[in-house]
């Protein structure tokens, strides 16, 4: 199986700065790309950034320039660098990957990609 399990979630004044980490594991063959979403309550999952194992990276339009994602391919791991955070970041922040799964001779992928627990980013005023 796989897990996907994030840290570096907290509580930041706005202006700051976090760094989330998420770390797959398991039987994984190979990796195709990762990504960050988040979610509040009431509000669908959206897009915060991803990137491929090659590092082509897509960026939601609104955090372009504050938020930067970073891959570590020999890790398993994405990384996302949130800079001069805005209480409108608050959220919870899942990671996701698309990835090949290696398991009783046989390779797997899910469509919709394999997703963390989330952690919690809180940005206060």
């Amino acid at each position: 199986q796989v897990q996907l399990v994030e840290s570096g979630g907290g509580l930041v004044q706005a202006g700051g700065s976090l760094r989330l980490s998420c770390a797959a594991s398991g039987s994984i063959s190979s990796i195709n790309a990762m990504g960050w979403y988040r979610q509040t309550p009431g509000k669908q999952r959206e897009l915060v950034a991803t990137i491929t194992s090659g590092g082509s990276t897509n960026y939601a339009d609104s955090l372009k320039g504050r938020f930067t994602i970073s891959i570590d391919n020999a890790k398993n791991t994405v990384y996302l660098q949130m800079n001069s955070l805005k209480p409108e970041d608050t959220a919870v922040y899942y990671c996701n990957a698309h990835l090949q799964v290696y398991s009783g001779g046989y390779y797997y992928t899910r469509t919709l990609g394999y997703w963390g627990q989330g952690t919690q980013v809180t940005v206060s005023s």
